[in-house]
């Protein structure tokens, strides 16, 4: 047993650690649940971590997501290669994939073949039932968590024994606030992650869980636990007896997010694009300010806007929440490239 984990494993026990050690973990999204459950988990010896996150790290996300730095922010480093750089520091034993990609039903399979445990640590409803749909399809476990002002719950889907997202959907009590509407503060991220972190733990070292909704706000000093098994919806159309996975087919998703907490909208290509960044920055040069380049994507000024593309071809407009009007100064972008 190596020392590092003595303490742990006088808890867990020494073949519960090895069990540990050998669980391959995938995070959606590296924000503040994701960087949370990533520093916890690789302090705790998971052995393999693929952390999966479309966005870059800015200084307003520094009071909540504790892996990234002012330089990450300076440098518009991806999430999920700044969180790779730290988690590698903090613990150079266990392996670290990352991938600043955007999940969907076209890619979501292939991230969930072969994992041992799903976090959910995204910021949006769609995605989180690309998931869902994808880990219950795959027979993954997957743990949900979310979190708002000082407010969040989780829970753990376990495919074929509880109920899956799309059969709580209508009993989820966030009432459609956000970020955006009204703030977050660190401690309930913290908590709602060291939830999640411990269901992984248990679940990684054979352990069973009660199907239970735990929620909790830190500032009313409420907390609630709701038993969730007759919840389960024997027509639901993820879990139940004729399952289609209906967040799986592509169409069925939008082109274009408004991102929770931010005057900002992503969009996504409807096409496959891999962008020539030092092209971009050429085509672009006549008509926008600000430039700035890294290995992973262009940051750029026009009009009112701020614009962040990746190679990829998705793009963040920020300075806006009307999605019509971040795709036109998309197009604008990708016309001039293209010509």
């Amino acid at each position: 047993m190596i020392n590092r984990y003595q303490k742990q494993a006088l808890f867990l026990g020494n073949n519960e650690q090895e069990q540990l050690q050998q669980a391959h973990v995938l995070i959606i999204g590296a924000g503040a649940l994701g960087s949370a459950n990533a520093e916890m988990l690789a302090r705790a010896g998971a052995g393999t971590i693929t952390i999966v996150d479309r966005d870059y790290v800015e200084y307003s996300n520094l009071h909540r997501q504790h892996l990234y730095t002012e330089a990450d922010a300076m440098n518009k480093l991806p999430k999920a290669v700044a969180a790779k750089n730290r988690l590698q520091q903090i613990n150079s034993e266990i392996t670290i994939n990352s991938h600043i990609v955007d999940i969907n039903a076209s890619n979501i399979e292939a991230f969930v073949q072969g994992q041992s445990i799903i976090i959910d640590a995204t910021d949006n409803f769609e995605t989180r039932m690309v998931v869902n749909d994808a880990a219950v399809k795959q027979g993954v476990p997957f743990i949900f968590g979310a979190c708002v002002a000082s407010y969040g719950l989780t829970f753990s889907i376990i495919p074929g024994k509880t109920p899956c997202l799309h059969c709580l959907m209508n009993h989820l009590p966030l009432d459609g606030m956000t970020c955006d509407t009204v703030g977050v503060i660190d401690p309930i991220v913290q908590i709602i992650a060291s939830f999640q972190v411990t269901q992984a733990l248990k679940l990684l070292t054979g352990h069973e869980l009660v199907p239970m909704l735990q929620s909790i706000d830190i500032w009313k000093n409420e907390k609630a636990d709701i038993t969730i098994a007759t919840m389960k919806n024997k027509h639901c159309p993820t879990c139940g007896e004729k399952a289609t996975y209906p967040y799986l087919s592509f169409e069925n998703q939008t082109k274009t997010d408004v991102l929770c907490g931010r005057d900002a909208v992503q969009i996504r290509p409807g096409i496959s694009l891999t962008l020539s960044l030092d092209r971009l920055k050429e085509s672009l040069q006549s008509f926008v300010t600000q430039v700035t380049v890294n290995p992973y994507l262009l940051s750029c000024t026009f009009e009112d806007y701020r614009i962040v593309i990746f190679k990829d071809g998705r793009a963040i407009i920020h300075g806006t929440h009307d999605s019509k009007r971040a795709r036109v100064v998309y197009n604008r972008i990708i016309q001039c490239y293209s010509l």
